[in-house]
């Protein structure tokens, strides 16, 4: 049996203290621990933090992205672009409509989001939506996506789960400069995962400026009744109808109790990510045998991880073993979908996608959370220079 040697530096690592103990003691003690007042006071700073108009709380950022599938209309027969280089839940949730993911290839090994131009090559008679990731926190090249979601009649569903707090620069023609990543498409879905930004264990939202979405998933998130249980316990309801076929994917007061502590801490948090990245930047940028993807983006981003990658994509494992032998813990994000077992019998027609295949393959993902500081990066950095040296 083999021994992983401690851990000194671990990949991610979530800013909690009393505040967070405090705030769930409180739900506790209120003994109120589904859908209810703290739920609806996240939604609401929530949305006025990312400037939507409406933001609808549920268990995890999977559902948001079903929900947002079905409030759009997507179903059996229609297709939805969406990168391979995402994490499965993405694809996952247009399968969930009935719809069929059409995979698309990312820009190249300096910019891991999704190519507007093969998006648009992939465009068909039954192209219904795209689905941009926002990739380590990086937007995607929305002022394209946008124009080309406007002229073939597409619905724009952002998978932001990596972007919470991330202002969209612009790009070309600069549609949306200043606007938060999530906004500017129909929908924009968010998670709460125990390593993201924001962290409450479980937990997402989704955000729109459309009234109709935003009704469509209030209603659709808890079994499509016409009254919450909260409506009734506090005496604003005596009874309820199912208005439609729903889904158990409310949100709960504890998540909700942590994600406004979290919230509250989320812009420290992002430029202490910032720094460190211009750190790693300044010590890995021009380093022999590794690049640096999005290296002329700083300002732009939530800076959710830290992606590298290695030249020769054979001896990946062997690095990341000896990162690991040093107490770095790393990651891979993310193995193409396209290439799962399920993905290649699902959509056996999905092409190569050569610039996908080639960066997924050479990806590290190196430590990046709000508690580590500059020295920790220089030791992180030190690893990686004299094993690249000696490799």
């Amino acid at each position: 049996m083999t021994i992983a040697p401690p851990l000194r530096y671990p990949l991610s690592d979530i800013d909690y203290d009393e505040q967070e103990v405090e705030a769930v003691a409180e739900v506790v003690r209120g003994k109120w621990l589904s859908l209810g007042p703290r739920t609806a006071e996240f939604e609401e700073t929530l949305a006025e933090f990312l400037g939507a108009k409406h933001a609808v709380a549920v268990s995890n950022c999977t559902a948001a992205l079903h929900l947002a599938m079905l409030a759009c209309g997507l179903g059996p027969g229609d297709e939805v672009l969406v990168p391979s280089y995402t994490f499965v839940a993405t694809a996952n949730a247009i399968t969930y409509v009935g719809a069929t993911p059409v995979f698309v290839d990312i820009t190249g090994p300096g910019d891991l989001n999704l190519d507007p131009g093969d998006v648009e090559a992939k465009i068909t008679p039954r192209t219904r939506a795209i689905v941009p990731v926002h990739l380590a926190g990086f937007p995607a090249a929305m002022d394209r996506i946008m124009a080309i979601a406007r002229r073939h009649h597409l619905a724009v569903i952002e998978d932001a789960c990596h972007a919470i707090g991330t202002r969209y620069a612009g790009s070309g023609g600069k549609s949306f400069p200043g606007r938060m990543a999530g906004t500017i498409g129909d929908a924009g879905c968010f998670s709460f995962f125990a390593n993201k930004s924001l962290a409450t264990g479980e937990g997402g939202m989704l955000v729109t400026d459309d009234d109709a979405i935003a009704a469509r998933v209030r209603l659709a998130r808890s079994h499509g009744m016409s009254k919450s249980s909260w409506d009734k316990a506090s005496g604003r309801a005596t009874d309820y109808d199912i208005e439609q076929v729903g889904y158990n994917y409310r949100c709960t007061e504890l998540t909700a109790a942590l994600g406004l502590v979290q919230l509250g801490k989320l812009p420290a948090s992002t430029r202490r990510r910032k720094s460190l990245v211009a750190r790693y930047r300044q010590r890995l940028g021009g380093a022999g045998g590794l690049a640096v993807p999005f290296l002329d983006r700083i300002d732009d981003s939530s800076h959710y991880i830290f992606p590298v990658l290695v030249a020769d994509a054979s001896r990946r494992n062997e690095f990341r073993q000896r990162l690991l032998a040093r107490g770095i813990q790393t990651s891979v994000h993310y193995p193409p979908v396209h290439c799962f077992t399920h993905y290649r019998q699902a959509c056996p027609d999905t092409p190569l996608l050569e610039r996908t295949v080639d960066a997924a393959s050479r990806e590290v993902t190196l430590p990046l959370h709000p508690l580590l500081d500059e020295t920790d990066i220089d030791a992180i950095c030190d690893g990686v220079l004299n094993e690249l040296g000696e490799m």
